[in-house]
Order: C-alpha cells, then sequence, then structure tokens
C-alpha cells in the first residue's frame, strides 16, 4: 500500500510538471507524528523556535545543549579541588602524599613536619601553574568564540537581529553571508544561488582548502528568494548528535505531510566558512557541544611510549630495593636493640624490639623516600618539552612552499622515533606527488599515447628540478612549486576565516600566499596545459567538419567510435564534483534561460551548411547495453534528395597489428561503410561529384580541421575566459582539463544541471538527474544524466579498473569483445608505466527502468535503520552491465628525495612496507622507482583466486625462502641477516591479502614477510592496511610507523606505534589523526635517524642518570644507619636532605636531556647505520639498569667510608661528619655527568658551576644564622668550621678521585674495544657492500606464484 502511495504522489508531481525530486510521501495509515520513543531515543525532532509550533519547540528542545561552548576544565571555585583530585589519580603523587602524612605520626617521624611536604608541594604547584595557563588561554577562546555575531530570527521583532553565538539554540533560523562562519549544524533552507546551492570552505574543520556545495533541502519555495521565517511550518525529524562528518540521517516533513529525506549535502557544519553565496538561511539542528565540529575535538592524543614502559619496570624495581633497605634497617634496629646491654645513652625500653622495629621500617621508609624519583616524571615531561622545541624550529623540516612546519601533535612518544623497526608507508600522495597529470588514454579499444603530452611534461620536470637544483628521479621527477589558483570571495565579510582558529587578522595578511586559505586547489600549469592527440584531434573533427570521412580513409572514424569518443568526454566533464568558477565570477552557474534541452531540429539546422552530414545514415550493430548512437539520431535527415548511406552489420573490419610491441603501442578499430548499397541515379553521380570536389578545393582541408581543435584551445587561453576548477580530489582536476583540451569543456555547475561544451555543437545543458558518489566500498563514482542530444538517461561510471572491468556486462559482440580486450592490454602498459588508472563507462537506462530504481533510492535516503547498507544495494543495483568506454593513464610524479629516503630508512634497519590501493603493475613501477625494489632483488608475487590457493602459495612462497637462507634474528633487534645475500621482496594483493589475514593462514603470511626486505600490499582497503600493521605491530613485538596523507590512512595512522601524517592534497584527515605532521616524506630520515636517535638517547640516558643519582645518596644515609642502631638517624641537616635533588642536581639531568649529542646530525644522516644501536634497545635495557645501580652503589661506599676512616677515633659529631661527605657526593655526581655527556657546550659548564655553587651559597649562610632551623640538631657553624679545614678539600678531592676512576677506565677500555658508530657504521658498510659483490653473481631466479600454476618467472 505504501508503495502504491508513493508511486500515485510521484505522478501526480510529474503530471503537474514539479521539478521537485526525492519526495516521499507517507501513506494515510502511517502517523505523521514522531512517538516520543522515536524523540527520545534515537531520534531528535526540531521545530521552528519563533512560529505556530512555539510549544513544540519547547518541549522537545528542553534537553538539547545551548549553542555555548567550554573547553576549560576548572572555574575559580574548582580549580584547585579539581586540579588536586586530577594530580592525585597519579601514583607518585600519592606515594609521597602518604610519606608526608605519615611523617606527622610522632612514632615514625624523621624530619620536620612541613620539610617533608616540600618537594610534593613544589611539584603539584609548578603542574597547577602550567594547567591553569593552559585553562586560561582555553577560557580566552571560549569567550572570543561565544561572543561572535550572528544574525537570528526574532519572532517579536519579525526580523533578523544580532546576538552572541552562545545564544544561538537548536531551532533558531540563522541568516549567514558570504564569508560568514557557521555557528552551529544547520539545516540549509535557502540560498540567494537561484538554484539553490550554497559553496562551504571546511578548512577549519578538516584542513581542506577546496570548496564543498551544499544545496537546500528539495521541494522547499522557490530559490533565489529568501525564505519567509513565519511561514516556515515543517517538522524536522533527524539523527541524534554524533561524530561522523560524512553522515546525516533524516528527514523534514512538511504540512501536507511529505517527507523528504535529509543527507549530509543539506548540513552546513559549525565552523566552516560560506563562500561564494551572497545569502543562506538555515535552521539550528545541533548546537553547542552537540556539533559534529565540537564531537570530533578530542584535543591531543595520549600514547604512553616504551621507554615510559620500561621506566615504569625499573621504579617498581627501587621501590623494591627500598622495601629491602628498610626491611634490614628494621631488622637490625631489632636485633640492636634486643642485643643492647647497659646503654651510656638513653632507649626507650618500653618497646618490644619487634615494635620499634616496626616504627623503623616506616621511619626509613620516610629518609630513604628520594629513591623513588618523584621528580623524574616532571623532568621527562620538561625534557620533551624541549626536545619538541627543537623539532618544531629545524628549518630542515620546514617547507617554504606550503610554509609549513612538523608538528608534534603526541607531545610524549618522541623517544619512540628512536626505534622504529617496521615503517608502513601510503603511495599516492605520501610518495608520490598526489599532483596528477593526464598523460594517454585509450578509447574504443584504440590507444592514444599523446606524444607531445609527454614531451611537455618533460621539459616542465626538467624546468623545475633546474630551478630546484636537484636531479630528475627516473620518469616520476617532482615539482618544487606548486601553482596554485587566486582564491575566491565575496564583496562582503563579517567574520575572519581565524575567528575559530585563534589567529588574528594581522596575522593573516602577514602570512604569504601560499598559506593563505585557497578555494581552489589542483590548478598547476601542467594540469591545466594537456596537449591534445593528433589522430584523436582528428577524429573529434569530423564531428564538426563538413567533409565526408571517405571509405578509402584508413583514419575516418565510425558512427560507433564517435559515440564512444564523446561519450568518453562526456563522461569525463560531468562525471565528477567539480566547482567552476573564474577570476571575475564567484562560481558559473548555468543560465535561467538556457534552454534545458536543445532540440533535434536546431541541431539538424546547424548542419544545413554541409552538402551532406558525414554521419548520416550510419547506423552501427546494436549490442547489449549500448544505446542507438546519437549521431545516427541527429544527423540522419530523411529528406526527398538526401543521401542515405547504410552500414552493414558486417561490414565493420577489425585490424591489429600481430606485432606485440605495437600492441602495447596502439590497437586500431575501424569500421569502414560499404558503399555498395547505395541506389544508382543521380545519388551516385552525387557522391562521385562531392568526392571529386573536395578533393580538389580541399586538399588540406583534413589537416586544417586536424589543427582546428587545438586553435580553440590556445584562444581560451584568454584570461577573461579563464576557468577555474575546484576539485575534491587530483584525480578529478586532471580529468576535467583532459577533457577541456579536447573542447569539452565543463562550464558551469547547479544543483541539477551542469553547462558543457562540445566540439562543434556549443554550449549544452546536461540535466544532472542524481549522483552516487565516491566511497571505498564501491571504489568508483557515478552520475545519472539526461544526456543532452538524445534525451536518455545515462549513467556515467568513472573507477578502478578492477571494478569497471568486473561491472561492465559480458561481451557478447564482437566489437565490446575487441573493446575490453584491447582496452585491457593498455591498462597493463600504462600500470607497467607507473601510471594512475581510471576506467570510464556508461549505462543507458529506460525511463521504467530510472523510475524504479528512483523510487528505491529516495527510500533508502529517507529511512533511519541500515540507511548505509540500503544506499550501498541500490547504488550496485544500478551499476551493473556498464558500456566499456574507455580508460586513462594519470602520471603521479615521485617527491623529491625518496629513493634517497627509502635506502637510507633500509640502512638503518628499517623495514619498508608500502600499502596502497592502486594496480600491482603500478606499485611494482613505483617501487622500483623510489629504490625500493633493486634489480637484484627477488619479487615473490601472491596473487590468488581461492583460500585453498592462498594457502598452497604462502606454504610455497615460504619454503623458496627459508631455500634462500634468509632468516631474522629478532632478539637483536629485528634485523634482516642472510647467509647467502639474497634479498626477498613480496607482493600481494588485496583478496590474497584478505585471505593471508584470516586465523588459519595468518601464520604463514607472517612467517614468510618477516623474511622478506619488503612488502607490497596491492588493491588493499583501509581496513586491510591497519590489520597488517597490528598483526606486525602485536604478534613481533617491534617498533611501528604509519604514514599516510589521506582519510584512507587514517586507520593505520591510528593503530600504528607512531602515527604520521601528511599534510598533502587530500586535505588534513591523516594530520588529525598522527602524532606528527610532515609536509614531506623526505623529513622523515631527519626526523627518524637524527631527532629519532637524539631523543631516544637523550631520554634513555637522562633517565639512568637520574636513577644513579637518586640510588647513589640513598645509599650514604642507608650505610648510616649501620653506625646508628638502625635508628632512622641522619648524618645532614633535613633541609639539605630534602634540597639535594629538588634544587642542587635537579637542572643539570635537564640540559643533559634536551642538549646532549651523541653524534653530530650531518654524520646522522651520511651513516644511518648508526640508527641501529637506539633500534636494537641497546641504550636502555635491563643490563644497563643494573650497571648503573652497581655503579651507584660503589661511589656510595667509598663517598662514605673515606670519610668514615678518616674521621675514626676522633670526637666529630654527625654534621661535621656528613659535610664533607654532602659536598663529595654532589661533586661526583656532577662530574658523573660531564663524564657521561657526549657535548659539552658553555651551557653545560653554567648549569654545572651553578649548580655546585647554590650548594654552598645555601649551607654557608644557614650554618650561619640559623640555629633552630633543624630541631634537634644544631647546625650554627658546622660547614664553617668544616670548610677552613684543609681535611675537608683532601677529603673531596681524594673521594671525589677515588669513585670517579673505575667510570673512566670503562669509558676508556670501551671506546677502546667498542669504536665510535661512525666507525661501526663504516665497518658495517663495507661488510654489506663485500657481501653484495659476491652474491649478486649467483642470484637465484626470482620466484613468481600465482593461482594457476605456482610457476616461476623472472622478475625484470
Amino acid at each position: 500500500m505504501e508503495r502504491f502511495h508513493w508511486v500515485q504522489h510521484r505522478c501526480r508531481q510529474l503530471l503537474a510538471g514539479d521539478s521537485g525530486r526525492g519526495c516521499y510521501s507517507p501513506p494515510d495509515g502511517l502517523s505523521t507524528k514522531s512517538s516520543p520513543q522515536s524523540a527520545g531515543g534515537r531520534r531528535r525532532t526540531v521545530f521552528a523556535r519563533h512560529g505556530p509550533h512555539h510549544q513544540e519547540h519547547q518541549s522537545a528542545s528542553k534537553n538539547y545543549k545551548s549553542n555555548a561552548i567550554r573547553t576549560t576544565k576548572y572555574s575559580l571555585l574548582t580549580f584547585i579541588p579539581m586540579n588536586l583530585f586530577q594530580q592525585f589519580h597519579r601514583a607518585a603523587n600519592l606515594y609521597f602524599l602518604f610519606l608526608a602524612l605519615l611523617n606527622w605520626v610522632p612514632v615514625v617521624e624523621a624530619f620536620q613536619k612541613e620539610i617533608t611536604m616540600i618537594p610534593l608541594l613544589v611539584v603539584l604547584a609548578v603542574i597547577a601553574i602550567k594547567d591553569a595557563l593552559e585553562d586560561y588561554r582555553r577560557y580566552v577562546f571560549d569567550k572570543r568564540v561565544n561572543n561572535n555575531v550572528a544574525r537570528v530570527f526574532c519572532g517579536f521583532k519579525q526580523t533578523y537581529t544580532e546576538c552572541c553565538w552562545k545564544d544561538v539554540s537548536v531551532g533558531d533560523l540563522v541568516r549567514l553571508s558570504c564569508n560568514d562562519i557557521i555557528p552551529a549544524d544547520l539545516l540549509l533552507l535557502s540560498s540567494s544561488d537561484p538554484r539553490g546551492v550554497c559553496y562551504i570552505e571546511t578548512a577549519n574543520l578538516d584542513g581542506e582548502t577546496n570548496l564543498k556545495q551544499r544545496q537546500v533541502v528539495a521541494d522547499l519555495p522557490v530559490q533565489g528568494e529568501e525564505l519567509t521565517p513565519e511561514n516556515f511550518l515543517s517538522r524536522i525529524e533527524c539523527e541524534n548528535p554524533n561524530n561522523d562528518l560524512r553522515r546525516f540521517r533524516g528527514y523534514i516533513e512538511h504540512p501536507g505531510g511529505v517527507r523528504v529525506g535529509l543527507h549530509n549535502s543539506n548540513l552546513l557544519l559549525r565552523s566552516c566558512t560560506i563562500r561564494n553565496t551572497e545569502t543562506v538561511v538555515g535552521i539550528v539542528v545541533y548546537a553547542g557541544h552537540e556539533t559534529k565540529a565540537m564531537m570530533n575535538n578530542s584535543g591531543s592524543r595520549y600514547k604512553c611510549s616504551q621507554l615510559e614502559k620500561r621506566l615504569n619496570t625499573d621504579v617498581l624495581w627501587c621501590v623494591f630495593l627500598l622495601v629491602v633497605m628498610c626491611l634490614v634497617a628494621a631488622v637490625g634496629h631489632g636485633l640492636w636493640l634486643q642485643n643492647l646491654r647497659d646503654p651510656v645513652f638513653q632507649v626507650d625500653g618500653e618497646t618490644s624490639p619487634v615494635l620499634a622495629g616496626f616504627y623503623v621500617f616506616w621511619t626509613m621508609i620516610i629518609v630513604l623516600q628520594v629513591l623513588i624519583p618523584i621528580s623524574l616524571y616532571v623532568s621527562i615531561e620538561i625534557v620533551k618539552l624541549g626536545q619538541i622545541y627543537f623539532i618544531h624550529n629545524d628549518l630542515d623540516l620546514y617547507n617554504e612552499q606550503l610554509d609549513s612546519q612538523i608538528q608534534c601533535r603526541a607531545l610524549n612518544i618522541t623517544e619512540d622515533l628512536g626505534r622504529v623497526q617496521f615503517l608502513f608507508s601510503d603511495k599516492t600522495g605520501t610518495l608520490t606527488e598526489n599532483k596528477m597529470v593526464f598523460r594517454r588514454c585509450s578509447i574504443f579499444g584504440v590507444e592514444y599515447p599523446h606524444e607531445e603530452n609527454a614531451r611537455r611534461l618533460q621539459v616542465y620536470e626538467a624546468e623545475t628540478d633546474k630551478v630546484a637544483g636537484r636531479s630528475v628521479t627516473l620518469q616520476l621527477g617532482s615539482s618544487r612549486k606548486s601553482l596554485s589558483c587566486p582564491s575566491l570571495s565575496c564583496n562582503c565579510s563579517s567574520v575572519s576565516l581565524h575567528t575559530l582558529t585563534a589567529e588574528s587578522a594581522e596575522d593573516k595578511d602577514q602570512l604569504p600566499t601560499g598559506a593563505q586559505a585557497r578555494t581552489s586547489v589542483f590548478c598547476s600549469r601542467m594540469a591545466k596545459e594537456v596537449v591534445p592527440d593528433p589522430a584523436l584531434v582528428q577524429k573529434l573533427n569530423w564531428f564538426c567538419s563538413s567533409v565526408l570521412p571517405l571509405s578509402d580513409s584508413s583514419s575516418s572514424p565510425s558512427s560507433l567510435e564517435l559515440t564512444y569518443i564523446t561519450d568518453f568526454f562526456l563522461a569525463l566533464s560531468v562525471c565528477n564534483s567539480v566547482v567552476v568558477s573564474s577570476p571575475g565570477h564567484a562560481t558559473h552557474l548555468v543560465p535561467k534561460d538556457q534552454t534545458p534541452l536543445r532540440s533535434l531540429e536546431e541541431m539538424k539546422l546547424m548542419f544545413q551548411r554541409f552538402s551532406f552530414s558525414p554521419f548520416s545514415g550510419l547506423s552501427p550493430p546494436q549490442i547489449r547495453g549500448s544505446p542507438r548512437s546519437f549521431t545516427s539520431r541527429l544527423f540522419t535527415r530523411g529528406k526527398a534528395g538526401t543521401l542515405t548511406v547504410s552500414l552493414r552489420p558486417n561490414s565493420a573490419t577489425y585490424k591489429s597489428d600481430t606485432d606485440p610491441e605495437r600492441d602495447l603501442e596502439t590497437s586500431t578499430l575501424e569500421c569502414r561503410p560499404d558503399l555498395s548499397s547505395i541506389g544508382d541515379g543521380e545519388d551516385d553521380l552525387q557522391v562521385e561529384e562531392t568526392e571529386e570536389d573536395l578533393r580538389e578545393t580541399h586538399p588540406d582541408r583534413a589537416g586544417e580541421d586536424g589543427g582546428a581543435l587545438a586553435k580553440e584551445a590556445d584562444s581560451e587561453g584568454d584570461p577573461e575566459d579563464e576557468l577555474l576548477y575546484e576539485a575534491e580530489s587530483p584525480d578529478e582536476a586532471a580529468l576535467v582539463h583532459a577533457a577541456r583540451a579536447y573542447r569539452c569543456t565543463l562550464r558551469g555547475r547547479s544543483a541539477d544541471s551542469l553547462l558543457v561544451d562540445l566540439p562543434g555543437v556549443g554550449s549544452l545543458e546536461v540535466q544532472l538527474l542524481h549522483i552516487l558518489p565516491f566511497d571505498s566500498n564501491r571504489k568508483r563514482m557515478s552520475v545519472v544524466v539526461r544526456h543532452p542530444l538524445t534525451g536518455q538517461v545515462v549513467v556515467y561510471t568513472k573507477g578502478a579498473d578492477s571494478v569497471i572491468m568486473d561491472l561492465a556486462g559480458t561481451p557478447t559482440e564482437q566489437v565490446c569483445s575487441h573493446i575490453r580486450k584491447q582496452t585491457q592490454r593498455h591498462l597493463d602498459a600504462y600500470a607497467r608505466e607507473g601510471l594512475r588508472t581510471l576506467c570510464i563507462a556508461k549505462k543507458v537506462l529506460e525511463e521504467e527502468e530510472y523510475e524504479v530504481w528512483m523510487k528505491r533510492q529516495l527510500l533508502a535516503e529517507s529511512s533511519f535503520e541500515n540507511r548505509e547498507e540500503l544506499l550501498l544495494e541500490s547504488a550496485q543495483r544500478l551499476e551493473t552491465d556498464l558500456t566499456l568506454l574507455g580508460t586513462t593513464g594519470i602520471v603521479d610524479r615521485l617527491q623529491e628525495d625518496v629513493p634517497e629516503t627509502i635506502e637510507a630508512l633500509q640502512r638503518a634497519g628499517i623495514r619498508v612496507w608500502v600499502l596502497t590501493g592502486d594496480k600491482q603493475e603500478t606499485a611494482v613501477n613505483v617501487a622500483y622507482a623510489c629504490k625500493l625494489l633493486r634489480d637484484n632483488d627477488q619479487l615473490l608475487t601472491a596473487n590468488c583466486g581461492s583460500k585453498e590457493a592462498c594457502a598452497a602459495l604462502l606454504e610455497e612462497l615460504q619454503q623458496e625462502v627459508q631455500r634462500g637462507h634468509c632468516w631474522t634474528d629478532w632478539s637483536s633487534g629485528g634485523q634482516l641477516s642472510s647467509s647467502s645475500g639474497t634479498s626477498f621482496v613480496l607482493v600481494i594483493d588485496g583478496r590474497t591479502l584478505d585471505w593471508a589475514l584470516q586465523e588459519g593462514l595468518k601464520s604463514s603470511f607472517l612467517e614468510t614477510s618477516r623474511r622478506c626486505k619488503a612488502v607490497i600490499c596491492c588493491r588493499s582497503t583501509p581496513l586491510q592496511k591497519s590489520q597488517v600493521v597490528q598483526l606486525i605491530r602485536d604478534q613481533l613485538g617491534v617498533m611501528t610507523l604509519a604514514v599516510g596523507d589521506g582519510a584512507n590512512d587514517v586507520s593505520m595512522i591510528q593503530v600504528a606505534d607512531v602515527g604520521v601524517g601528511i599534510s598533502g592534497q587530500e586535505g588534513m584527515q591523516a594530520v588529525m589523526s598522527s602524532d606528527f605532521a610532515i609536509s614531506r616524506f623526505k623529513h622523515l630520515r631527519k626526523l627518524l635517524l637524527v631527532h629519532g636517535r637524539w631523543c631516544y638517547s637523550r631520554l634513555a640516558n637522562m633517565i639512568l642518570y637520574f636513577i644513579y643519582k637518586n640510588v647513589m645518596y640513598v645509599n650514604l644515609l642507608f650505610w648510616y644507619q649501620w653506625f646508628c642502631g638502625f635508628s632512622g638517624s641522619v648524618m645532614s641537616i633535613s633541609w639539605v636532605l630534602v634540597l639535594f635533588n629538588l634544587l642542587f642536581t635537579s637542572v643539570p639531568p635537564l640540559v643533559y636531556g634536551v642538549l646532549d649529542r651523541h653524534t653530530a646530525a650531518d654524520i646522522l644522516m651520511e651513516r644511518p647505520q648508526i640508527y641501529r644501536a637506539a633500534q636494537t634497545a641497546k641504550v636502555y635495557v635491563p643490563s644497563t639498569f643494573w650497571i648503573t645501580v652497581l655503579d651507584a652503589f660503589y661511589q656510595s661506599l667509598v663517598c662514605f667510608f673515606l670519610p668514615y676512616f678518616a674521621f675514626a677515633d676522633s670526637d666529630v659529631g654527625s654534621l661535621s661528619f656528613g659535610s664533607p661527605i654532602n659536598a663529595s657526593a654532589l661533586l661526583i655526581i656532577l662530574l658523573q655527568q660531564v663524564i657521561e655527556s657526549n657535548t659539552l657546550t658553555w651551557i653545560h659548564v653554567l648549569v654545572l658551576v651553578l649548580s655546585g655553587g647554590s650548594y654552598f651559597l645555601f649551607v654557608l649562610p644557614f650554618s650561619v644564622f640559623c640555629v633552630t632551623c633543624s630541631p634537634p640538631t644544631n647546625p650554627l657553624g658546622v660547614e664553617t668550621l668544616q670548610m677552613s679545614q684543609p681535611l675537608f678539600y683532601f677529603l673531596c678531592v681524594l673521594t671525589t678521585v677515588t669513585a670517579l676512576i673505575p667510570r673512566l677506565l670503562f669509558r676508556a677500555l670501551y671506546n677502546t674495544f667498542h669504536p665510535a658508530a661512525v666507525l661501526r657504521s663504516e665497518r658495517y658498510q663495507s661488510r654489506t657492500q663485500c657481501s653484495n659483490r659476491s652474491h649478486s653473481r649467483t642470484n637465484s631466479v626470482p620466484l613468481c606464484a600465482d593461482n594457476p600454476g605456482l610457476e616461476t618467472s623472472s622478475a625484470s
């Protein structure tokens, strides 16, 4: 019954001439009101705030959030309690809070109560100040955003009034002008554009500067006139707020009960900017923190680095040492009390030895608390901030062209950059420029090589390389400069683009042009200046010429071929989402007075000047899925006295050169008309005379026509007629520019039509019926249009060749079979050249077929449940039995220095894997170009048709790799080793990879791939990319890094230990999901080999040094317990104990962790092998931790017992005994850092001197003026007396030298028997070169395994 009502409503629309689409009217039996359950469940209902539905609005929106945003964590009242609550979530802070409270217990009190709280208070205060400054910055930002002004309809004044963003609420009608920033998520109800479209820029949201088109909800009043708010009586029902930027589901119900489906194209997202549209009106559906922009604002990323995990383990060992020391002290004190006889001093005899030992245990916990490094975690955060500062300010990582520098989005994993073992990279936009340039094409099975276009690209590359001062990298060169098109904007501007980015207008003016927001991308000179192929131009000129294609001319095209050619370029022009503009006009629209379809009679009149039509009566054979040629319908005159030439079905002849080399270049399909069927008499005479006249009067007419297209293309260079194509992807822009080179020019776009120039015809309006956008599941895009010449409903589809070739109908005719076969050969040839390929196809629909499909499509669009699945099913139902038109080859040049970067990473021991969605041949070609593959590598190819074949193939490959004696030693860091010098590279396609990642075959795939030098995964989906990264990360336990530039790389970037996004041509989705963001792939070389190595070694050495100094000083207190009955007494004043780690020795480790350099940057870049030491974690392993602890034990023994023996049998007091011990310990700790440092600058010297001087500047005045500052002890005059005696200085020198001699001796021996990293890398390189030379001659034949027969072939 519901379907009957829909058909009835649709028939009424068609009879009434209603142009609206997408309407769905529920049957009478269905309720038009939303149930409370649906409104309060997974949907929300929105009414206009001011109008007759005011009461419904009040009840429906009472639980909706306001538009005010608040990103701050605290307020003035809640800052102290909330900040303390968050800080005490850290175990270290809780531990020291426990010790501070424990010291208030009298029986276990070790120091003054106030002193024990100083370290904790200092740490809490420093972090609180940092949090307060950050929160205040967020408060200022929130206040500025909330106070922005928007024009909102006021029901009392019946006009639009200005109000702050924070006062906007759900249901408000908002009026925006050009360049206004959208204050909330709006449903677009009206636009000043007569076609009901609106253009927005999403740079504030996802970083993409190209324009996006949004359109008004269907069936609303005529556009071009502003919406009358008081007459808006519709009800909106949509899904609850979510963070999916690319999905919006719902419907709008008009007062008459008609429901219209709502889509993402109807939604204006908060923080986007209105462009190229004077005025729009929308109703707020999501506000404030419920908007999609705010729900995607997750803040900074947090990851726990491997070094921090190792540190947590070592801290537990420190806790274990602390407990052992305290237990020893407790047991010792109990035994001491038990064996004490006739004490000469006062002892508490009422407490049992066991209980006294229990008290001493907790007293010693307080005394030895320094062993647990509370300040280490704060120091690590400070050091990482310093490291990030130097990374940000590295000029080698700055891209002057884009005015962009590296971004460190995850602040706590900088050291993981120094331990990467596996690198997973995307290809397009990551290794390549992602600046697509049309190179060549194949239409109707005929290949057009575009040789002049190839020479143009070579000249351009040579020019840019000469300017850039670098060499060309094979065929895939790189451009150093991007010629971006000028940005477009409207005259009026109310809010700056930088309102939401905390950037002032003055700052924007100071930015270079390349850094400003652009509304036009992919407009480089290389992409626009396509040189047409002469053969293709000549065929197109037959369409414009009055000359008959002579039957004996081998170059004359058939009517069917011309149909394919015209449909091919028409598909390139209309099957896209390109926005057309020009410097003088914001947006090119289809004129309102343009005739929707040029009538056939008008088209005939255009050719009445011809003696006869060149296509008259050519009737190609009818094949399934192919429409009748529009040329036969258009140019057949049917008048008396005209010539009608018929083509017999068997008159088409196919010629192809048997030479395989020539077959790769071109394949010629000729269709000659059979003139023998023409009748006798005047018609024959007319034909003969015409041919003779043409040969005599126009002997070179064809040649002139052959250059007509090029001349017209040159005439388009007029600046007044310059068109700017704003595309969402570089592929779209390249194809539209290629079509324009052949005079098939896209000149305007509106919501339901396109304005296209066709050669010889002029401007035509193409009615746009439906768009099926590209998605990663379908891997294609389709548009449904009404053909401008035939009036038929035609589906044009473009997409990946693997998909389109499968969707093309089974060829039953010889013509289609030949086209498919030749096109496949051309696809393979393009892939071998490294070109990106796209197939173009079409399908003609009958009116009834289209109506049936449209009905199901609208039902899917207006549904809530399983909407995505229904839309996918509807698209797949339409995109079947396609007619293959041809294919395109687009060149995507390699970025600069990519081969050198990959080679350096491989020499550093990093495995580089390429995960791409491109064809296998294209990926392999690019791998050779970027030196991921070399001529002596063995290529293992895995292409299977079933899971069983995949299992057999993986077993075969695994045996082959094992026969090559290739093995991987993961105990030494996962380095690839080989006794025979053989290197294997695995190439696997997406279907085989899907089976290989299943549970039964996962281990075989892992075992094979881990032994390969590199792996190339072709035709892989985003999910497969993340699965591969997760498999390697979890199963092998290695450090992984993933790098990509597009939204399809986000999943693997987030799964990897370190995610790197490249700010390329596909927006900022990858950057926003990454830990580090760079602009070029070559920056990885210095980021990993230099900064990664530095960050890891600095932080690891600083942690070891921190642990060393704490253990060393704590042991001094522990040794003293053996001579004071384990009573918990100390030989120093409590202030010195607290400030020793908090002040005297706190700054030198920070400088050490930020500025120390084991090796210079230029050496690290030249010798990537040095990276292996950090990669294999030899800097910070359990053995180094225990060696450091033992060294600290030895130094503490020397530092304590040398003064002890010196003062033996003397009457020196405990504080006098501790004075040289503290001074010696400070000197030993500071000089230990000098020994361990690899770099010693004036900053290091200054900090060391100030640290040592601060101790003496504190203890001397303290000893002179402080009498009761450290009860029960009296430090008055102790330090001044000790420092006035020569014995003090003698003990300091002797103790320091004795303690440091072993460390100096160890360093000398280590450097003698283990040369510097530079020398080791040179020896390794020489051994590698010798091994490669010895085994290059005996390299075995590569294995290429395929599904049919596991045959072996040579990889060339």
